[in-house]
């Protein structure tokens, strides 16, 4: 009989909030190719429940995620070492698609970090719009040691949340970065004794709000750096412009004429 391999990404969900784990916990939850496809499909079952107005991600075991699973390169002595060891194609392939779809969901994301976050895994616990971490976690980005650069995503997250100064600090050193001063210098949003109780209650709220106008203020948000002060007004204003077309901001307004509570639908 063959046995079922398990699969590296666990999928639930509880009322409009979705949970994806990441299940590779004897390698703290480093990235395959076959990883990413996984965390494709659970995002695909996410996008496609209507239900489904948040998600939290986290990691199985005792680290949220190591980032690329180095044993998937082919380091073995012989011809074309330099072109099979090549870190570029699963770059290209696998972690930057990740990124995008995280980027590009429809619904809000918390990280819930509950053990060390290195490499990729840190850039990934960024790529989520919140990131709430336990006492004991950790962020290393630990390229440096191995002759490479942050990847996913991490030199442009280390500078946007960080600053220049204290981005190539860490990125050159690869010092590890303690929850707290993770907090305390805006790579994150919260520490909590149990991150994923928090990140669950979270976006239990997030996804009683107006999922739309959420996602909006992801875009606007991460997209300012690149805009001059009148682009930036004129993106707020047409979102104004297509949100108010929406069925929340009509049910927000007449929910606060009239002192009730909204009842947002996410539309």
């Amino acid at each position: 009989m063959l046995a079922i391999p398990e699969s590296t990404v666990l999928y639930s969900a509880s009322g409009a909030v979705a949970t994806l784990t990441l299940n590779r916990p004897a390698a703290l939850n480093s990235f395959t190719r076959q990883m990413h496809q996984e965390l494709w499909a659970a995002l695909d079952l996410a996008e496609a429940d209507t239900s489904i107005r948040a998600l939290v991600i986290t990691g199985a075991g005792r680290g949220f995620c190591a980032g690329a699973d180095l044993a998937e390169f082919d380091f073995a002595p012989g011809p074309d070492l330099v072109t099979r060891a090549d870190p570029g194609p699963v770059i290209d392939q696998a972690f930057n698609p990740t990124v995008r779809r995280l980027q590009n969901l429809r619904i809000p994301t918390i990280a819930a970090v509950n053990g060390v976050a290195a490499g990729a895994g840190a850039s990934l616990a960024m790529t989520c719009d919140i990131a709430i971490a336990a006492p004991s976690a950790s962020f290393i980005q630990a390229f440096s040691k191995i002759g490479l650069v942050p990847d996913a995503g991490g030199t442009w997250f280390l500078a946007q949340r960080l600053g220049l100064a204290r981005a190539v600090a860490l990125a050159m050193t690869g010092d590890k970065l303690a929850a707290q001063q993770a907090k305390d210098w805006g790579m994150i949003w919260d520490v909590a004794e149990d991150p994923l109780a928090a990140a669950l209650l979270l976006a239990n709220k997030l996804a009683t709000m107006p999922t739309k106008a959420l996602v909006a203020t992801r875009h606007l948000l991460r997209e300012s750096n690149h805009r001059t002060l009148n682009q930036q007004l004129d993106a707020e204003r047409d979102t104004q412009s297509a949100l108010g077309k929406t069925h929340d901001y009509l049910e927000g307004v007449m929910a606060f004429r009239e002192k009730r509570p909204a009842q947002f639908k996410g539309e």
